[in-house]
């Protein structure tokens, strides 16, 4: 039971890791493709891509950063995670533009981040 646990929580965290790779790409895509040649704007930008997101990444975030610190004690992944999640929710408030895609990838990449150290911290104590 207790290798089943680890095993889900690593997938977790790995589909977290994916996620947050997935939303910089997005990001990054959105500026280029419509800054550069003004395409795609009303589907990249559509807000409800980035609340599905934001959702994607709480719900996640949530469960493996906190399973983590039950696992292993270390607060540090919980506490950056959930800074990237607020910087995340941050940036749904926040005009489309340089802004928002700075906040969101700063966020995106602190947790996944977090999410790597849960990995490596799992990977240490099994």
């Amino acid at each position: 039971m207790r290798a089943a646990m680890l095993s889900i929580r690593d997938r977790l965290d790995r589909v977290g890791v994916l996620l947050s790779g997935l939303c910089a790409v997005h990001c990054l895509a959105s500026l280029a493709l419509i800054a550069g040649l003004g395409l795609g704007g009303e589907y990249l930008l559509n807000p409800m891509i980035h609340r599905v997101g934001l959702a994607l990444a709480v719900a996640v975030g949530s469960a493996t950063l906190v399973m983590g610190v039950a696992r292993h004690g270390d607060p540090l992944p919980l506490q950056v995670g959930a800074a990237g999640i607020a910087m995340m929710a941050v940036a749904l408030f926040t005009s489309h533009g340089k802004a928002e895609a700075a906040l969101t990838i700063a966020g995106v990449a602190l947790l996944a981040w977090a999410h790597l150290r849960n990995i490596r911290h799992n990977s240490c104590t099994v």
